[in-house]
């Protein structure tokens, strides 16, 4: 799916087939491809929503009640990556990113905290949790049920969507089948349950940032929610009763045009297969609603506020190309989870847009313009293309085994950063107007310190809770319900209801997903390597530096964090100097990666961070590595690293950085 290079000016000529009713339809007419709704926004602006997770639930809790205060109109949760790898914070892997980069829950307690004083029932929530989702939900609908708020008063989504997860985000728990059959439970349960829940939110958005083009974003994407709609009418749902209910979540990058497009093709492209293949019958069923959210891998960390300006110009490509509920990122992402500061711009980029620019007055406005509509059946062709190519596989899920989608972003995402490299694609303030600094943003070190106190807090508030269980003989009841876990995960019955009776029993999150994977196993991936091309400015550097003695190279990633993508860009590039490079694959601790490292016998042990805190990480790291007698190995570090912390980390005795 390449991109074909673009005409200077486009005409009549370049839609010779065009069919108005087939291909457009008038806006909440099939195929949708110019809105799902009549009016679009003039009657119903789309939802201003904020992902948002910090520190303890209590911090969070604070932070969503000065969104609504700011007139957010839904809540976006994010949690911390243990929370996501269905972890308990007390586990030792997680030391370094409890509360870091979003809000740590690990107990119903814990989320009770975190809607306390949010009206659950008035308004719309949106929890980004795919592994252990299921688990998360049942605490949230144990909330619910101690309010005495009935399900069917709940309005919100949570994410679920774990292909993607296999494909790009790299936070997966169980083996494919067994998620597979998970996320069914939830879609079924949810449409029996929860009618206003959003069960699944198919997500691009990952599989963009791991490098994919937007033609793999949109096409992937929507062959995982095939997979989706096939195995539950598989189970024997009817399409009707539960399709409903799926949404979407899409990137918005910075070719402006090319994302209205593909948010355009998107809509028609999934109402022509929810009708043609699976006989959608309810308008609702074919819809293809989406939350977008700007691009967090097109933010720099040169001139930070110079992100302001390409998130407000993402955000209009999103409203243009017809979204329902939208995230605007913050500018000093790049560095840390957003300031209070950051996060109020970010909210009020949105609304100047909905009530400032006058685009809200007219439904798809860009409809019928010759780039736009040749662009949009161009992405419609050649993603169908795609997801037919996935289905003659045997569908997503057989995909992933294979490691066909894996494979095909990392090969674009290695020539799209070489070409950064090369000043190919120009980034401005990274590779073409280039400040002299690296400015960080006000109150970074605060902000840090918030963290530190947060995780401790977490770690005393998960002791107590333990002790208070123990103590009371409440532990009995708890230990009863994870047995019917673990042998309810034996059977074909929906788990759902005996994962809401064990946490309102007492169980944690990690104890949960740990029983789950007592009975399932655990994902292993596998290493993609990709070469990297030979342009001429590339081999200079590679005889340049080409290794004069042979090095064995361990390369990892920090504890549970997923984001391979520059692991083994890196991996690449030291092969080509002539390094023996061995990756040992994700979510190891220190210990396992101390011990790693002594049975390979390496020289050196290259370590990419981009969550968690750097510090915490590294010493513990050189304390495993000391342990193990492995003194003499060089450790170079890479990823999102300040500048304050490499003087701290030398002395540490970390050599180098990437």
């Amino acid at each position: 799916m390449s991109d074909k290079g673009r005409k200077v000016v486009y005409g009549p000529a370049d839609l010779k087939d065009f069919d108005y009713a087939r291909m457009l339809g008038n806006p909440g007419e099939y195929p949708y491809t110019r809105g799902i709704y009549p009016e679009m926004y003039r009657k119903k602006k789309w939802t201003v929503r904020l992902f948002c997770g910090h520190g303890t639930p209590s911090d969070t809790n604070g932070l969503f009640k000065m969104f609504l205060a700011e007139n957010a109109t839904g809540l976006s949760t994010a949690f911390d990556l243990p929370t996501l790898m269905g972890r308990d914070s007390d586990e030792p892997i997680c030391r370094s990113s409890v509360c870091w980069d979003g809000v740590a829950i690990d107990t119903l307690r814990d989320m009770e905290n975190l809607f306390d004083g949010i009206p659950i029932d008035k308004i719309t929530i949106s929890m980004t949790s795919s592994g252990p989702a299921a688990v998360i939900l049942a605490m949230y609908i144990a909330v619910a049920k101690k309010r005495n708020i009935p399900l069917e008063k709940l309005g919100g989504t949570i994410q679920t969507d774990i292909l993607k997860e296999f494909i790009a985000q790299k936070e997966w728990l169980f083996p494919v089948e067994p998620s597979m059959r998970l996320v069914i439970d939830m879609i079924e349960f949810t449409a029996l349950n929860i009618p206003k829940w959003n069960p699944i939110s198919i997500s691009g958005y990952h599989i963009r940032e791991a490098g994919a083009t937007a033609k793999q974003e949109l096409a992937f994407t929507l062959a995982n929610g095939v997979a989706y709609v096939r195995e539950a009418i598989n189970r024997g749902l009817n399409v009707d009763d539960f399709a409903p209910q799926l949404s979407f979540f899409f990137d918005i990058h910075n070719n402006f045009f090319e994302e209205i497009a593909k948010l355009r093709a998107a809509r028609r492209l999934w109402a022509h297969i929810m009708r043609g293949w699976f006989g959608a019958q309810n308008p609702k069923s074919q819809w293809c609603r989406m939350h977008v959210q700007t691009a967090g891998c097109s933010l720099t960390r040169q001139e930070p506020l110079n992100n302001i300006a390409r998130v407000a110009i993402q955000a209009l490509a999103g409203a243009l190309g017809g979204a329902q509920s939208m995230h605007t990122n913050s500018y000093d992402e790049v560095f840390l989870t957003p300031t209070e500061k950051a996060a109020r711009v970010a909210v009020r980029t949105q609304q100047i847009i909905q009530l400032e620019t006058g685009i809200c007055d007219v439904a798809d406005p860009l409809g019928g313009a010759y780039f736009v509509e040749a662009l949009t059946d161009e992405f419609f062709e050649e993603c169908m293309t795609e997801i037919e190519k996935i289905e003659r596989m045997g569908g997503m899920a057989e995909a992933v085994k294979l490691g066909y989608p894996q494979r095909a972003i990392q090969e674009v995402s290695t020539d799209h950063d070489q070409d950064i490299d090369a000043g190919k694609i120009p980034v401005v303030g990274h590779n073409i107007h280039v400040p002299e600094k690296i400015e960080e943003p006000e109150g970074i070190e605060e902000e840090l310190a918030l963290r530190q106190r947060a995780r401790e807090e977490q770690f005393a508030r998960l002791a107590a809770f333990k002790h208070e269980r123990l103590i009371s003989g409440k532990i009995f009841d708890t230990d009863a319900a994870l047995d019917e876990v673990r042998r309810m995960a034996r059977t074909n019955q929906n788990i759902m209801p005996f994962l809401i009776n064990a946490v309102e029993k007492g169980a944690t999150l990690g104890e949960v997903v740990s029983a789950l994977k007592d009975v399932w196993g655990v994902y292993k991936d596998e290493a993609v390597f990709i070469p990297r091309k030979n342009y001429e400015d590339r081999r200079e550097v590679v005889e340049k530096f080409r290794l004069k003695n042979h090095l064995r190279i361990l390369v990892a990633k920090n504890d549970l964090d997923g984001h391979d993508r520059p692991i083994f860009i890196l991996a690449s590039f030291l092969r080509d100097l002539g390094a023996e490079v061995i990756y040992p694959g994700l979510h190891l601790s220190c210990e396992e990666l101390a011990k790693i490292a002594s049975q390979e016998d390496i020289d050196v042990l290259c370590v990419s961070t981009h969550t968690g805190d750097v510090l915490n990480y590294f010493e513990r790291l050189v304390s495993e590595l000391r342990l193990a007698g492995l003194d003499g190995v060089k450790i170079i570090g890479g990823g999102i690293i300040r500048e304050s912390e490499e003087k701290q980390l030398k002395a540490l005795g970390v050599s180098a950085f990437f």
